[in-house]
């Protein structure tokens, strides 16, 4: 019957528990490269919704500058007469 233990252990605990577990002939991983992915990811995620937060001020502001100008060209129309 094969058993899991998952155990974090940080600094040379780590490397006297792998000593340990070579000793007694234990099959063992170590995992320390699944928790760096999980950190790129959550940092990729987080860049993510930075940089759309970015682009969706930037495309407010574009908006609100679009309908500012359209305001100022009907003021003008109505000023000038013409109708163009």
């Amino acid at each position: 019957m094969k058993e899991v233990i998952i155990l974090e252990v940080s600094g040379s605990k780590s490397q006297l528990i792998q000593d340990f577990l070579k000793q007694k002939k234990v099959d063992y991983r170590v995992l320390e490269e699944t928790q760096l992915e999980l950190n790129d990811n959550s940092k990729k995620r987080e860049q993510e919704k930075e940089q759309l937060k970015k682009r969706l001020i930037a495309a407010y502001q574009r908006q609100a500058k679009n309908q500012k100008l359209q305001a100022e060209l009907a003021l003008w129309d109505s000023i000038s007469g013409d109708g163009i």
